[in-house]
């Protein structure tokens, strides 16, 4: 393939012996078998001159001018060079490999050097030639120049040499495909750059991030197009390039925005950019919190002021020729490690997980925000579809992800299909006999996090997710109560996961579940409704007793936050009374009950091995959607996420009823006379 024809002007006299003849410009160029689309290949302007060399780029019916030493020269240069090299003659080789290096090494340089490198037109010129000459440059002996000429920084010179090594890549994977994954893989490179010393070149007009990023999507769209073998390299190169997990925050973003917008038009790419961003996104996630559970008081104080004094810039990427706070930490960090003592070590590093993730999950609502505009479309329905189907597969089976999940949360209540769609996957997965137990559990706890606290999720699903629940628990309470001998998380977990999730809802959201109140109870005033005769949903107080007071004894098991307010709560609202319950099971050692034969069943906390601790053979407090934390990006919450709402002085007479309630919340780091946020607030959530 020869994309490009020489045309030579006026010669003074006869050409070299040696000289290849050019084809004439009246002869009709051929291309191969491939029809080769030029889609954003526009127009090249042509100044006037008295006497012009010019280019013929056949495949786009331009004209490239150029003015000085002659193409025709160059051509003969370069073809020469590469003839030679094969037949083991590397001295002219060795010089325009050595020419590409220095340019590269000068593109990367504040001090160009001794070196007299070619002038920004010559360049094209080699450019050029070298497309001419492809037939020579497929064979192996040539991989190190190839190399070398992919290294050259394209992006940041003028559109006319983006034009002709754009055409240059394309004709060495026609001649050579395995130089494919090398060209790809150098593009993709290029995703986390921000800064402008990442792509602008000394001696040509500075160039844009937005320009330096249209041209290099406009490339990599145009060889999907030509080379189909493209996307299957793609899937597996934005894996391998993907930012470290210690790299700056603004290489994630740019990252992702690069990945976002290579899915827009490569379809068949979509799902795995997703799969792939959700996938690291967890790990930081879970990470994060890891890390906030091992740090004590003084030093999450520490982290929070170290937050509140970065402030976020306009952009996540910051000012492309600035130098930001990453790039000042980075440097002192290498410049000497000891600097930093075992307390601002930590506090950095999780000042940076926290950032990062911030900034990740900000730019992904921003993203997509742009694609619900109308919630109802076809498009929105479609794109929700895809985050679900990735969720289930990365974020669902993930142990305390606290963060990722809300782009399902908030982008799921922007309507009735979209929160169908959500909903529907969770039950269809909870319900299901062949998937392991802890993805159930987990759907069971998503499922019910997402109702309490979703400020748009309706009363009427509300009492359908609810009913399903007791449903559940009632059919499991039937075939295995009879034959438990007390309470065994290792057992029955999956039963245990379900009650602790019909509590959590109750705890938000018994007002949907009542069918009927007094005319003057306010439905905006919980307060109101107590001492007053209330109707429930029909069997809601009878299934309800049948599992608090059964043998395998779920008040037990469940995490004893949840447990207090819910028996607070159904004390004074006057559903039933369970505080002699509650003190029964606070004389019960649940490690006489732990069934040794069993396996934990892929419990979502392993107890197998745990110290004596009851707490350990107990289910923890975790909810999927329990405050949202992130400091910027958490404005995406605002108005379709529900607060827990205590009711004012509901706790003062329980103190009463059980002279032991106080001393078991302090046991477990729970306080339910003050609960800002949630009804399982645990310590950590006074963190950051």
């Amino acid at each position: 393939m020869r994309p490009f024809t020489a045309i030579g002007g006026h010669r003074t006299g006869p050409p070299p012996t040696t000289a290849t003849p050019s084809k004439s410009i009246l002869r009709t160029p051929i291309l191969g078998r491939r029809k080769i689309d030029h889609d954003g290949m526009d127009d090249i302007a042509v100044p006037a001159t008295k006497r012009r060399k010019v280019l013929i780029d056949e495949m786009n019916n331009e004209v490239i001018e150029f003015s000085g030493r002659s193409l025709d020269d160059v051509n003969l240069e370069v073809r020469r060079a590469l003839e030679a090299h094969l037949q083991g003659q590397d001295t002219d080789y060795d010089s325009l490999k050595e020419m590409f290096a220095n340019e590269n090494r000068r593109a990367g340089a504040d001090d160009v050097g001794e070196d007299s490198p070619p002038k920004p037109q010559e360049l094209k010129r080699y450019i050029l030639a070298l497309t001419n000459c492809v037939p020579l440059l497929k064979n192996r002996a040539c991989n190190g120049l190839v190399r070398n000429i992919l290294q050259v920084s394209w992006l940041g010179r003028d559109e006319e040499f983006y034009k002709v090594y754009l055409q240059l890549l394309a004709a060495l994977v026609s001649a050579q495909g395995s130089y494919l994954s090398l060209v790809l893989a150098m593009m993709v490179e290029k995703f986390p750059h921000t800064r402008a010393r990442d792509w602008l070149v000394p001696d040509w007009a500075p160039v844009s991030r937005a320009v330096m990023r249209d041209r290099l999507h406009a490339g990599l769209r145009y060889l999907l197009k030509v080379f189909p073998a493209a996307s299957s390299l793609l899937r597996t190169l934005v894996v391998s390039k993907f930012p470290f997990a210690d790299d700056a925050p603004r290489n994630h973003v740019a990252y992702v925005k690069n990945l976002l917008r290579l899915g827009e038009y490569a379809e068949e790419l979509d799902l795995d950019i997703i799969d792939l961003i959700l996938q690291r996104l967890v790990a930081i996630d879970v990470q994060m919190q890891v890390d906030l559970e091992d740090l004590d008081d003084e030093l999450t104080t520490s982290v929070a002021y170290a937050l509140g004094q970065s402030s976020p810039s306009a952009s996540w990427e910051g000012d492309e020729d600035g130098v930001d706070e990453d790039d000042d930490d980075n440097e002192s960090v290498d410049s000497d490690e000891s600097d930093l003592d075992e307390h601002e070590e930590k506090v950095r590093t999780v000042k940076g997980h926290i950032e990062k993730l911030d900034a990740v999950l900000d730019t992904l609502f921003e993203h997509y925000a742009q694609h619900f505009v109308d919630p109802d479309s076809d498009e929105a329905y479609d794109r929700y579809a895809l985050l679900v189907q990735s969720f289930g597969k990365n974020v669902l089976p993930t142990y305390k992800s606290r963060h990722t999940q809300f782009l399902l949360f908030h982008f799921g209540q922007l309507s009735d299909r979209l929160r169908d769609t959500f909903v529907g996957s969770l039950m269809h997965i909870f319900t299901s006999q062949t998937r392991p137990a802890f993805v159930r559990q987990a759907a069971a706890t998503y499922l019910a996090g997402f109702v309490a606290r979703g400020a748009h999720v309706p009363a009427d699903l509300v009492r359908t997710i609810f009913s399903l629940l007791l449903a559940r628990m009632k059919a499991y309470r039937i075939r295995h109560d009879a034959q438990s001998r007390g309470p065994d998380m290792k057992r029955h977990q999956l039963y245990y996961a379900q009650v602790q999730a019909a509590l959590y809802m109750f705890c938000f959201r018994w007002r949907d579940l009542i069918v009927s109140a007094p005319e003057f109870v306010d439905p905006d005033d919980p307060a109101s409704y107590l001492g007053h005769e209330l109707e429930w949903m029909q069997g809601l107080k009878e299934e309800l007793s049948s599992h608090v007071y059964c043998r395998m004894n779920p008040l037990k098991i469940c995490s004893p936050a949840i447990v207090e307010e819910f028996a607070t709560l159904t004390h004074k609202l006057g559903l039933m009374y369970i505080f002699p319950r509650v003190e029964e099971n606070k004389r019960i050692r649940l490690s006489q009950f732990v069934s040794d034969t069993y396996g934990n069943g892929g419990a979502l906390r392993d107890t197998a091995g745990a110290p004596q601790g009851e707490e350990d053979h107990q289910l923890d407090p975790y909810f999927p959607f329990d405050p949202y934390q992130l400091p910027v990006s958490k404005r995406w919450m605002q108005g379709n996420y529900v607060q827990y709402q205590s009711v004012p002085g509901l706790n003062v007479e329980v103190d009463d009823d059980s002279d032991d309630s106080d001393e078991s919340g302090g046991e477990d780091g729970y306080d339910t006379d003050v609960v800002d946020d949630t009804a399982t607030a645990s310590e950590d959530e006074g963190h950051v």
